[in-house]
This record gives structure tokens, C-alpha cells and sequence, in this order.
């Protein structure tokens, strides 16, 4: 698929298997796919609200009369813009890691946003990058749907007569990301593993164990990737998303071996051969995951922290995109 297709909706990329796009890729619009064999399905990852949960089930309905009941529903990970429309789906089986179902309990997404959202204004500058990144979302009647069947390193699922393997590579983006993987069809879903056009978060890290997860792709016999955000992909894009993190990663800890704070960091590390991708606040988080990771702090990052951090980085040409 090239990036000239890459339009909002339903799109057929092989044997009874489909991509669910959503342009631009940005802060919370995520991806999803679709499994079928016959009469059975398997849905990849739901949305970041009911309302747009709702529209893609829809079109997955009229494009594929078997979508009208989905069996099994496969989280890729905790965050909310792939988990929030989860209550969609509920009589579905809810498949996800041992490490996503703790996540998805443990650290409130949804109560956190819900707060920030509402509290925006009185936020300073973090408020305003939170309202700009996920003002477009309604959280109000999300409720939190958790996995009903969880797994630690590999999980073989049969759809018919498709073979479905889902292979724990976090923590990574977060704590428990998994990738979803039809051996048969050389597909893959890769999650938030692979972010395609922009810049990737590390909400978790450490980096060298999602470079890890990105050889871990490589090594696989597949053809096209679906990536968590962005355009459907190849091996092409899982080398450029690996060559950031490998780069990001090593200018970090030279950065944190020479006591350079972190948010100064990532204000020098040169991103300019990533002009030509998205939300490069994102920076922020990285750098800071990986002097945290350094340090063997292994407690949840302060998320309001790490929005202001990006908002300045974000603001601080007004008129000009972030580098």
C-alpha cells in the first residue's frame, strides 16, 4: 500500500484481512485491523472513543457481513486509543499480555484524561497542548473494559483455518506490547512498535528492548505491517522506526553520562533528518524514559510533566512546527 492510499477507513490488504486507517497518525488516532475466516473474526485493537469504535465497526459490518459479531477482540497494548472502545465489543474475548491488563488497572488512563481535559485551563501551557492533542476525543462514556484472557511471551490462536500468533515484545512503547502475527498471509500487526511518519512515544522503554522488538519483526517472513499509527508499511518502515530509537537512545546516554539534564537534552539532540515527521515533542518523553530507565527508577512517569515538557517544545516557535 503506498503512502498516496493512505486515507481514513476500511482497506483489504490480503486474504480476508483488513487495515483500519486513521490520517494523520497523530495523537490518538490509531489504527486497527480485521480477521476473518468464514464466519469467524478477530479484531485488532478498538479506538480512542465510542463514537469512532462505533463508525469503524459500522464500516467493518457492511464490507464484511461476519464483522457484525466480532469473537475475539486482541489489545495490543494499554493505551487508550486502543482500548477505550473495548465496551464495544464486549461479548467478545478480550485477549491482551499479563503486563497490559495490570497496566490497563493500575495507571487510570481514562480518570487522568478525563481530569486534564477538564482542568485544561488551569493548566498553563500543558493544558493547552493536552486540549490541542485530545480535545477531538469524548471520554464521557468510555468505561474501562479489561482483557478477559491474558498471556506472557507467545500466544497461538486459530481463526479458522488461519494461524494467529501473538508474541509479547514489551516493555517497550508500554509495559506489555504485543504484535499480532498470520503467518500464512505474511502480515503483521505491529502496534504501537511501529509508529510510521512520526515520531514514537516511550511511555516504558527501555529503548534497546523495543529495537529488540523491531529485529524481532525484521526476522519474521512478512510482507505488510500494520503499524499502530500511520500508513501500512514494510520492512522498509520497521528499519527507519529502528533507526530512530537506536539513534535517539545513544544520544540520550551520552547526553545523561555527561550530566546534562534531560529536558535540556532533548532540546540539543538533532532531529533533523525527522523534520518530515509528526509530533516531535515527543522527544521529551524518550529522552526522559531513557534517563529514568538509566537510573533504575521503575516508578509510572508523572504524565502532566512530561505534557508540559512537550508543550514547551511544541510552543516554543509559534507558527512553526515542532522539530
Amino acid at each position: 500500500m503506498s503512502p498516496a492510499s493512505y486515507e481514513r477507513g476500511l482497506r483489504e490488504i490480503g486474504n480476508s484481512a483488513y487495515a483500519y486507517l486513521q490520517p494523520d497518525g497523530g495523537w490518538g488516532w490509531s489504527n486497527a485491523g480485521l480477521l476473518v475466516d468464514g464466519d469467524r473474526t478477530l479484531l485488532v485493537d478498538t479506538l480512542f472513543d465510542l463514537r469512532l469504535t462505533r463508525h469503524m465497526l459500522d464500516d467493518m459490518k457492511r464490507a464484511v457481513p461476519a464483522a457484525a459479531s466480532i469473537e475475539t477482540l486482541v489489545n495490543s497494548h494499554a493505551n487508550g486509543d486502543h482500548t477505550f472502545g473495548n465496551q464495544l465489543v464486549e461479548g467478545a474475548e478480550i485477549i491482551a499480555s499479563e503486563r497490559t491488563a495490570r497496566e490497563m488497572v493500575e495507571v487510570p488512563l481514562l480518570d487522568t484524561m478525563r481530569a486534564h481535559l477538564a482542568e485544561a485551563d488551569e493548566l498553563g501551557l500543558a493544558g493547552r497542548f493536552i486540549r490541542e492533542a485530545f480535545g477531538a476525543f469524548d471520554f464521557g462514556p468510555v468505561r474501562l473494559v479489561p482483557p478477559t484472557r491474558t498471556f506472557s511471551g507467545t500466544l497461538t490462536l486459530r481463526l479458522g483455518s488461519k494461524r494467529v500468533e501473538l508474541i509479547e515484545v514489551g516493555p517497550a512503547h508500554t509495559r506489555g506490547d504485543i504484535i499480532v502475527y498470520v503467518p500464512e498471509e505474511r502480515l503483521l500487526f505491529a502496534g504501537d512498535i511501529l509508529f510510521i511518519g512520526g515520531h514514537p512515544v516511550m511511555w516504558a522503554g527501555p529503548f534497546e528492548n523495543w529495537v529488540a522488538a523491531c529485529d524481532r519483526i525484521l526476522a519474521l517472513d512478512v510482507d505488510v505491517i500494520v503499524p499502530g499509527h500511520g500508513p501500512v508499511t514494510d520492512k522498509a518502515g520497521v528499519r527507519a522506526v529502528r533507526d530512530y530509537l537506536d539513534y535517539v537512545g545513544r544520544e540520550a546516554r551520552l547526553f545523561h553520562h555527561a550530566g546534562v539534564p534531560a529536558a535540556e537534552a532533548a532540546r540539543r539532540i538533532d532531529l533533523s533528518q525527522y523534520a518530515d515527521w509528526i509530533d516531535g515533542e515527543r522527544i521529551a518523553v524518550n529522552v526522559r524514559t531513557v534517563y529514568r530507565n538509566l537510573a533504575g527508577d521503575t516508578r509510572a512517569p508523572d504524565r502532566l510533566e512530561l505534557f508540559g515538557e512537550m508543550a514547551k517544545l511544541r510552543f516554543a516557535n509559534e507558527g512553526e512546527p515542532a522539530r
